[in-house]
């Protein structure tokens, strides 16, 4: 729903009540405390006149939050000093503000039951705990995942059809002696999607993950290649853990050990054994 700027700049309050969030999780319930302070006071004139006083304990306690730096925030935004309109254009722009936010309410309690029953379906799923096992991947991701997959292990005959499905496996093309290698545009734009949020999230354990988006920077890669390529790998993996039932092995999946290790009879071989000499040019 398309909001008026006019409308949420109007006074100074509404706009500091949802700035310096940045830190938090992005989360529908995490607007509720600015949500309810707007309704404490939809105008300037609402923390001054109103008949009881928003203290922090009050404002504590309609926001339903702990007192804390939230709390605090929220208190002193109500406090600020800004710039005013005139009384009745801040009175209509305080009931339009109100109007909007019980829309707002609306929407946000529509997606939570969403969420909620998405979760419920996905855990009740048979590879919902295979896919929660990866790193990075959540009821609501998991259950993203497995809606753009699907649970019919026939649809994907190997992993190279997934990955060129997700997006995640890049396009080569050769011609002659030249060969060129890009990322893959046509794609499943949704699954790529969840894939980006996945190949970030996973990045936060250090011993797999993190460590092979590393080696792909440090290879040249840029930011979105190397986590484009760390999709790639996860997703690899899902398709082998899901088509037979086995949980997600983060040694397998990135082993530590890089370094090829020769048989041992290799070790005794000299250049003579394996280059033969050159036989000698015949008379003419």
């Amino acid at each position: 729903m398309p909001v008026s700027t006019s409308t949420v700049k109007y006074t100074r309050t509404c706009s500091a009540l949802y700035s310096n969030r940045r830190s938090q999780p992005r989360t529908v319930s995490n607007g509720r405390p600015s949500r309810a302070a707007i309704v404490l006071a939809p105008a300037p004139d609402a923390f001054q006149t109103s008949a009881a006083p928003i203290t922090s304990a009050r404002s504590t306690r309609l926001t339903s939050t702990n007192t804390g730096r939230s709390t605090q925030r929220l208190h002193s935004a109500l406090r600020a000093s800004q710039m005013r309109h005139l009384p009745l254009v801040e009175e209509a722009m305080g009931r339009q503000a109100l109007a909007l936010l019980r829309q707002l309410e609306a929407a946000c309690a529509s997606a939570d039951d969403l969420a909620e029953a998405a979760v419920q379906a996905f855990e009740a799923h048979a590879g919902a705990e295979i896919i929660t096992g990866f790193p990075g991947l959540g009821p609501l991701s998991g259950a993203r995942v497995l809606a753009e997959i699907g649970d019919d292990r026939t649809r994907f005959a190997d992993a190279r059809g997934l990955k060129a499905y997700a997006g995640s496996a890049p396009v080569t093309r050769a011609c002659g002696k030249s060969v060129f290698v890009a990322a893959r545009r046509v794609k499943n734009q949704r699954q790529a999607g969840v894939g980006y949020t996945w190949a970030f999230s996973a990045m936060a354990h250090p011993e797999g993950a993190r460590a092979h988006y590393d080696r792909r920077r440090e290879a040249g890669d840029r930011h979105a290649a190397a986590q484009r390529n760390l999709f790639n790998r996860m997703i690899g993996c899902l398709h082998h853990c899901l088509a037979h039932h086995v949980p997600f092995n983060e040694a397998v999946a990135f082993p530590t050990s890089r370094e090829p290790v020769l048989p041992s009879p290799l070790d005794t071989f000299f250049a003579s054994d394996v280059f033969l000499p050159a036989s000698k040019p015949r008379d003419v």
